[in-house]
């Protein structure tokens, strides 16, 4: 193989700030099924030691944070603020954010420390997108649109593929993506949660087809493309038609598993070159890494406590152990 010729790739790895969404509603989410069994919201949210240990592991690991995410009303902006301003430290990077609609006092506030705004179209079909996203209508994503590019902000959509839309719904999101002058698209292939109305995921041949025609017509967009742990064989797909990056994955769990190595396996069959690792286990300098962040000395404590469980957990599914 021809390694000079080869493209890179990464792992774009999402991380999640919550399981509780003040609108829980969306059809096909997992959230929508959780909203009425949660009584304490503001309990139903992460700790920051468990996001910067995360972040952490994402950098040595050599991956890259695809955005962070979080339900509506789940931190109050200072709390957000926060959160933003230290994943950027600790990844040396400014960060792209899913975190909903946002009004342009809040995206002023995070600003300098964020690369682009991802605006939870979720399906470009407008009839079917009302039905699934009852409480995210798009005109407020537009207006925060509008805000980004009066601060010279970054954007991008994730699209759930499988929501009931056809490929004959392409010119929409085509048009969607030029007249909104995207720089990025998240493709998913539809995970049914149980307790959602969804059965079924689509099969790989459409997913695949919405990458292509994507790429053909927009060959300097930013794709990335995403399948769940039982759909590790999809990734050269993804790739071979025209993904530059993929996501999804639950990595840590799946950690230098069977099902990780399938995966860095499909990427040297999409002829790519992987830029980190899902099977080799990071060296940390948990002092260096800790004590550099501008953050209490009882949360260092704590982020190095949470660092010790996460790679002894990372190394505990190491089929290589």
């Amino acid at each position: 193989m021809d390694t000079k010729s080869q493209k890179t790739t990464n792992f774009k790895r999402a991380i999640f700030l919550s399981w509780y969404c003040s609108k829980g509603d969306c059809t096909f989410c997992y959230m929508s099924t959780q909203k009425n069994l949660i009584t304490e919201p503001m309990k139903a949210r992460r700790r920051f030691e468990s996001v910067f240990a995360e972040a952490i592991i994402t950098k040595a690991c050599g991956w890259d944070v695809e955005f962070l995410s979080g339900g509506y009303d789940s931190y109050t902006k200072d709390e957000l603020l926060f959160i933003i301003k230290t994943v950027s430290q600790i990844t040396g990077e400014k960060q792209w954010l899913n975190l909903g609609v946002l009004n342009e006092k809040d995206l002023t506030l995070f600003s300098p420390y964020v690369e682009g705004y991802i605006g939870t179209i979720e399906c470009i079909n407008p009839k079917i997108q009302k039905i699934v996203c009852p409480s995210k209508p798009v005109m407020p994503i537009l207006n925060t649109f509008r805000i980004c590019d009066k601060l010279g902000i970054k954007k991008g959509i994730t699209i759930i593929i499988g929501l009931g839309e056809t490929i004959d719904d392409f010119p929409k999101l085509s048009e969607f993506i030029k007249e909104h002058k995207l720089q990025r698209i998240t493709f998913y292939s539809l995970n049914p949660h149980k307790g959602t109305s969804f059965t079924s995921s689509p099969k790989i041949e459409y997913y695949v087809q919405w990458i292509e025609k994507t790429r053909e017509e927009f060959p300097n967009l930013e794709i990335i493309a995403g399948a769940w742990h039982d759909k590790t064989r999809y990734f050269s797909k993804l790739l071979l038609a025209g993904a530059d990056y993929f996501t999804k994955f639950p990595a840590l769990k799946y950690f230098g598993t069977k099902k990780a190595r399938e995966i860095e396996e499909e990427v040297k069959f999409a002829n790519r070159e992987f830029l980190g690792t899902l099977t080799k286990i990071p060296e940390i300098d948990l002092d260096e890494e800790v004590n550099r962040l501008d953050i209490t000395d009882d949360l260092k404590r704590r982020l190095k406590l949470k660092l010790n469980e996460y790679i002894e957990g990372m190394k505990s599914t190491n089929d290589d152990k």
